[in-house]
């Protein structure tokens, strides 16, 4: 789209800002048009967000997909972090365990509805909403914390204050499992600032969402979802 990418070549704030904006838009009204709307509204919302990223990937260069050893340690590391603290502290809102995002019960078990919908669910938090949410917080707010001019900041550049703010508000957009979530900001934005680039980051995330998303299933524990 000619004026989304207008949009995004004219300053570095938008392409990484505008595309988690929409995306976290989305994720809001899932369940807005009935206990359906849970499940397609996920599917849209990450056909968007797959799409905002191909659109973004030119004017986000910080934003390509790296492996190392680092990178799959800290993404185990946090899935048994976000799993073993379950029940271990309080949390900040209620599971919702009457109505858990769960297509086995709302479509038919082993329906093949069902399993799409759990497919879509494993391939979006593992290959979209790692770069969405990376390039926002690890690349975009940490930095943006420190400089206005963020780009002028280093990937590699520690900032005690931006380091635990910035992870606090990512493990608060997580309020059902915010003790988690906060160590696993952590843990993601210290990646970035050893390897000095944003993909270690996104692979650790990529494989922390997609070893949930098998627990999940495998264990029936919907509400992780």
């Amino acid at each position: 789209m000619t004026f989304l990418r207008s949009k995004f070549a004219s300053a570095p704030e938008y392409p990484r800002v505008a595309p988690f904006a929409i995306f976290v838009v989305l994720t809001t009204m899932q369940g807005w048009f009935g206990e359906d709307s849970k499940y397609w509204l996920y599917a849209l919302k990450t056909l968007v967000g797959a799409w905002l990223v191909w659109e973004m990937r030119p004017f986000v260069e910080e934003m390509r997909w790296k492996i190392s050893w680092e990178a799959v340690v800290i993404g185990v590391a946090v899935f048994a972090i976000w799993v073993g603290l379950d029940d271990l502290y309080p949390r900040l809102s209620k599971l919702d365990n009457e109505h858990p995002w769960n297509p086995q019960r709302q479509f038919g078990a082993g329906s093949t509805a069902a399993w799409f919908y759990i497919f879509v669910r494993i391939a979006g938090s593992s290959i979209v909403v790692p770069p969405l949410e990376e390039v926002f917080y690890r690349s975009f707010l940490y930095r943006y914390f420190v400089k206005i001019d963020f780009k002028s900041m280093p990937l590699n550049r520690f900032h005690a204050l931006s380091f635990f703010v910035t992870s606090s508000i990512f493990g608060l957009m997580h309020p059902d499992r915010w003790l988690a979530g906060i160590l696993c900001g952590l843990a993601y934005q210290w990646l970035v600032i050893r390897k000095n680039r944003l993909g270690d980051a996104m692979t650790a995330h990529g494989i922390t969402n997609f070893l949930l998303g098998i627990w999940v299933v495998w264990k029936g524990a919907w509400s992780f979802w």
